[in-house]
């Protein structure tokens, strides 16, 4: 398989806006917009810049090229700490209960509450895969390496990780979440919503979003079955999500109703069984099947391989793969099990 993982650079962004045009709306993290896209490379530019070890606000890019033709062919992003420009908003799910002695009755009510719980927290999202490319593990390959760089970089990352699926989007484009709550103060769409949002930030949310918890019960029964129910085209994703370790705990989105998915970035499989090794070998025939990785920042490349560890720590890898990842014997590898 020739295709492997690396930073974003400025010249990606016709192939990732011709992406963009193919998501079908509520991927906020990918617009079809030419500016928002330039911009959000330009942030990666300086996040692959910064030399430090802190944890500040920024925004890495990473894309699926296919190291034969140089076509772009998928993308994912990482966010290392949400809600620093502007607040990061969720509902987040939860019961009230009260009770009335005279009719000796409880009633439990299930409501949701907008909050910034998750504000601080580092975020995998954006990752979108070509249409013509889903299948062979490209999909894994995009999601686990994002953890194979947060392993490279772990004080660049918040202690925790949020992960936000998109929620169900009718045939028109809609969002039957959207039209049941938000939809109706605020007066626009849910794809006018959703566009603005991506372009200009979520503030115009808390400046006129009801700050008062939405009781379940009062909404029509399109937007209640949608609260917390991943689009058909995300399943597998939160599958993988759940595999990794992510849980969804009660937040949803506040646009689609989509859930979010978090975890402890320390307890991230692809965090915890990743492992640095000196290459010993290049020419390894056959091997444990695995994701490799290597280089700093800007340098980082991602892709499959075969593995073989020895007793000294050492590892010895593919032909193919060392050629996808540019190394040679003495140079660092990271890797993990597919």
């Amino acid at each position: 398989m020739s295709f492997r993982l690396r930073a974003a650079r400025a010249s990606d962004l016709e192939p990732l806006y011709e992406m963009a045009k193919l998501t079908g709306g509520g991927f906020t993290n990918l617009p079809a917009d030419r500016a928002a896209l330039s911009g959000k490379l330009e942030r990666a530019e300086s996040a692959f810049a910064n030399e430090g070890e802190e944890l500040v606000d920024e925004q890495f890019v990473l894309v699926l090229e296919n190291a034969e033709t140089g076509a772009i062919r998928g993308t994912c992003q990482l966010m290392t700490k949400v809600g620093q420009r502007w607040p990061f908003y969720s509902y987040r799910l939860n019961t009230l209960t009260q009770y009335s002695k005279e009719l000796d009755r409880t009633v439990r009510a299930e409501l949701l509450s907008l909050v910034t719980d998750l504000e601080g927290s580092s975020e995998v999202g954006g990752l979108f895969l070509h249409p013509n490319e889903r299948a062979g593990g490209l999909g894994l390959l995009l999601a686990r390496s994002r953890y194979l760089f947060i392993a490279m970089h772990r004080s660049r990352f918040a202690d925790r990780l949020l992960a936000e699926l998109r929620g169900i989007i009718d045939e028109r484009g809609g969002s039957p979440f959207w039209d049941g709550v938000a939809g109706r103060f605020f007066g626009m769409s849910f794809q006018d919503a959703d566009y603005f949002n991506a372009i200009n930030g979520n503030q115009f949310i808390a400046d006129l979003m009801p700050k008062h918890p939405v009781y379940i019960a009062m909404l029509d029964d399109d937007a209640r079955s949608v609260i917390g129910v991943p689009h058909p085209t995300g399943r597998a994703a939160m599958r993988m999500l759940e595999n990794e370790g992510f849980r969804f705990d009660g937040y949803v989105d506040i646009f689609d109703g989509g859930p979010t998915m978090v975890a402890h970035t320390d307890a991230v499989k692809s965090v915890t069984e990743s492992v640095e090794h000196k290459v010993s070998a290049i020419d390894l025939e056959e091997g444990e099947r695995a994701i490799l990785a290597c280089g700093k920042m800007s340098k980082f490349r991602a892709c499959y391989g075969a593995r073989s560890v020895a007793e000294d720590g050492t590892i010895a890898i593919n032909s193919a793969a060392a050629d996808l990842l540019d190394v040679k014997v003495g140079d660092a590898v990271w890797s993990v099990p597919r």
